[in-house]
């Protein structure tokens, strides 16, 4: 793998720019545009031939965990909620922020 950076004469190849991530197809020779500064990165066919097997073998081995990570917090944030909703229902000090009491406190005889 080599990277390039912008101005540069390329030779014959692909050249993916990282920066805003373009492919760059470049028959014969070249001089690689983008804005400054862009960084450009050929990687050889043979390489990326290698490393799609183990991007696909890595999705299919972490796709279920993320299937159940997003289960586990909706569950999660559901029991959150219900278990709030109890605890401020059982939990009340007889306070109401919209009464003034102005007169005072009731008084039992």
């Amino acid at each position: 793998m080599f990277t390039y950076r912008n101005g540069y004469t390329a030779s014959a190849g692909t050249y993916w720019n990282i920066v805003d991530g373009r492919r760059v197809d470049v028959c014969g020779e070249a001089i690689l545009m983008g804005r400054n500064p862009s960084m450009y990165l050929k990687v050889p066919v043979g390489i990326i031939l290698a490393i799609i097997p183990v991007a696909g073998l890595l999705y299919i081995i972490l796709m279920p965990f993320l299937g159940m990570t997003v289960v586990a917090s909706v569950v999660g944030a559901k029991f959150l909620n219900g278990l709030s909703g109890i605890v401020g229902k059982n939990i009340s000090f007889g306070w109401k922020p919209q009464n003034a009491y102005l007169s005072g406190k009731k008084k039992f005889m």
